[in-house]
């Protein structure tokens, strides 16, 4: 009897480690007959759409603010307020224990999860610093065109399902609106506060590129229970990395104000619910258009910039806002599904036999 022979060594080229599998979901109940609207759903493509836009965008565009408000209070450094939101991330530890999983996630993909864990440690310190460097809907708009524009060229060299005319008309008018509202902005920069407001934009651009890494690294994780374990592994590998570099880099403080205190922990609370939708909104639609999606941030971030920090908002602000609106209003009438129950199941009936037949 000749012995099994050993198992492949994995390689991870950074195609493997960013190609996308295809979700696993349940099998949707049978409708009832006498209800002719249950004959029709959303696609899977549109729901997460829809948890990208209320559960990821609109309660992460108060985060930006907030950032900014507990840094004038208190001038509490960025890595601090990175390190209190680490602390809500730990929490799921309960949770994995709770389902007797493991912490890290199976072997096979702890590289993937590390990897992941570090880019998003990287996207949010980034972006934490650049809040209060620049005015935070510009570091807001900068970070979400970046993390845009980084997920298409990740979708053209990685991943094998294209994008269609309508998505690609509202990621260009999604980016659009964004130079709408920057552009003018970088032109008329004080030259005395140049260099530091370049230095701000930098970090706003360099978080959106690892956000953009981050969500197609999530994408291709196919263990279960990925959700709570990408949440645990960043809480953790960003409290490592945070509580040395917060003293070595920065002074940190004791904030004594209610305000600051309110406000690290609403950005604590918003970040996680922000972190889990748009991550969980990348395993049911394309992550270039969960971050276009995503933008609907830097339209919640300017109307709390104007209304609570009474920052000054120009007519191209308004403008490129009302594009993005546009564009994502583009995006997601593309990917609404209403074709008959029995035609979507037949097609994956088809779908299944082709994969039966290629394996």
């Amino acid at each position: 009897m000749r012995p099994p022979s050993a198992p492949p060594t994995p390689s991870w080229p950074l195609a493997a480690l960013l190609r996308s599998s295809r979700p696993c979901s349940p099998a949707p109940a049978a409708p009832a007959r006498w209800a002719p609207w249950r004959r029709y759903r959303v696609s899977e493509s549109m729901k997460g759409l829809l948890v990208a836009l209320l559960g990821g965008g609109v309660p992460a565009g108060f985060v930006a603010p907030f950032t900014r408000m507990a840094h004038e209070a208190s001038a509490i450094p960025s890595l601090e307020i990175l390190l209190v939101r680490c602390l809500f991330h730990l929490a799921f530890a309960c949770r994995l224990r709770c389902g007797r999983a493991p912490l890290l996630g199976p072997a096979p993909g702890r590289r993937r999860l590390l990897l992941h864990a570090a880019a998003n440690v990287l996207s949010v310190a980034c972006a934490y610093s650049s809040f209060v460097a620049v005015p935070s809907a510009n570091a807001a708009t900068v970070r979400k065109g970046s993390s845009t524009l980084g997920s298409a060229l990740l979708a053209l060299c990685v991943e094998s399902r294209p994008l269609s005319g309508y998505d690609w008309f509202g990621l260009l008018g999604s980016t659009l609106g964004l130079l709408i509202m920057v552009v003018p902005d970088l032109l008329s920069l004080d030259p005395s506060t140049r260099l530091a407001d370049a230095f701000g934009y930098a970090l706003a651009c360099l978080g959106g590129v690892a956000l953009a890494l981050g969500l197609a690294i999530f994408r291709a994780l196919d263990f279960p229970a990925k959700l709570p374990t990408a949440a645990f592994a960043f809480g953790a590998l960003g409290g490592l990395v945070c509580a040395p570099a917060m003293f070595l880099l920065q002074e940190p403080v004791l904030p004594a104000e209610p305000l600051t205190w309110s406000c690290t922990v609403a950005i604590g609370v918003l970040a996680v619910v922000s972190f889990l939708c748009a991550s969980h909104a990348v395993t049911l639609a394309h992550p270039a258009l969960v971050c276009a999606v995503l933008h609907s941030e830097v339209v919640v971030t300017l109307a709390v910039q104007h209304y609570v920090l009474r920052e000054t908002v120009t007519p191209f602000d308004v403008m490129g806002a009302g594009v993005i609106l546009g564009s994502i209003s583009i995006i997601a009438a593309q990917n609404v599904s209403c074709h008959p129950r029995e035609e979507e199941e037949e097609e994956e009936e088809e779908e299944e036999e082709e994969d039966e037949e290629e394996g």
